[in-house]
Order: structure tokens, then C-alpha cells, then sequence
């Protein structure tokens, strides 16, 4: 008799917003511009380390988009961690969590804060079968080109965000 292995569905929610639900303005620039609490479960087996990109496909302007700006880029999150505090983008990753750049050309977290309409911005955590070495602050694209043939997973959440002022 063979024995069924079920895995568990690879999934990252935030307490901060539902599935494209409003990013409350905390953490965005119109206010303390603080990173939501990200959590997440279903990690696949063989997972070393994870990635998380958080972008915006709809700059400047979503009915005109010209280009994804990059908020958030961390790499080397050990499997073994299942969360993100609120605020973890503004220098408190655990230990041996690595950072890229920004669009703003700065580490950490910048929030939403779109010139024209609503944005989705994007959570990704992809599970990779590597642990990724010293890419020296890398912009998305190095990391995702580090990342290339080591994705055993892939797990998002979108949020919007349309300035109030």
C-alpha cells in the first residue's frame, strides 16, 4: 500500500489587509510608513532559504504604467521563519536576513505612496532550494536573477493603496 503525501498549500497573509484589500495608510507614506506583518505557512519541503519582493506594476500612473518600483527586497530568510513583524522593514529582519535596494536606492522598506490612483502592490516570497550568497545589496532584477532555476515555490498577496491627501 502506498502511502499519500498531501502538501500543504504554500500561502503569505498579512493581519495589516485582506487578499486585494486597502493597505491601511500606516504603513505608507501618508503615514508611519512602517512594513505590514507579513506571515506565512506550507513552506515546500527542501526549502533552504526564502525571498521576498514587494513591488508596484502600476507606476506611475495604473492606467498608464511604465514601470514596476521596487519597495522591499530581502533574501537569505532562513525556512525556519514563518513571519514578518510589523515594522520588520526598518532594520529588525532576523538574524542572517540579507537586504537589496530599493527603488528610492536605499535598503528597507518604503511604502506605498502612488502619485495618481490605486495601486496593487505585490508581496511575492518565493522558496528556493539555495541559500543565496553576499549579493551585495542587489537591485530585484540581480536577485531574481540569482534566484533563476532554485524556485521551488511561489506564494503572494496584494494589497492597494491609493493616497487620501
Amino acid at each position: 500500500m502506498m502511502k499519500e503525501v498531501l502538501a500543504m498549500a504554500f500561502i503569505i497573509t498579512s493581519a495589516a489587509f485582506l487578499e486585494k484589500g486597502a493597505i491601511p495608510s500606516k504603513y505608507t507614506c501618508e503615514g508611519s510608513d512602517i512594513s505590514v506583518p507579513l506571515e506565512w505557512s506550507g513552506v515546500p519541503v527542501g526549502t533552504k532559504s526564502l525571498a521576498l519582493i514587494v513591488d508596484d506594476p502600476d507606476a506611475p500612473d495604473p492606467k498608464a504604467s511604465k514601470m514596476t518600483w521596487t519597495h522591499w527586497i530581502l533574501y537569505n530568510i532562513p525556512p525556519t521563519v514563518a513571519s514578518l513583524l510589523e515594522g520588520a522593514g526598518n532594520g529588525k529582519n532576523p538574524e542572517g536576513v540579507r537586504e537589496g535596494i530599493n527603488d528610492w536606492n536605499k535598503t528597507g522598506y518604503g511604502g506605498p505612496c502612488p502619485p495618481i490612483g490605486r495601486h496593487r502592490y505585490f508581496h511575492k516570497l518565493y522558496a528556493l532550494d539555495i541559500i543565496l550568497p553576499d549579493l551585495n545589496l542587489p537591485r530585484k532584477a540581480q536577485l531574481e536573477k540569482a534566484m533563476q532555476n532554485h524556485i521551488l515555490g511561489l506564494s503572494e498577496i496584494i494589497g492597494t493603496y491609493q493616497k487620501t491627501k
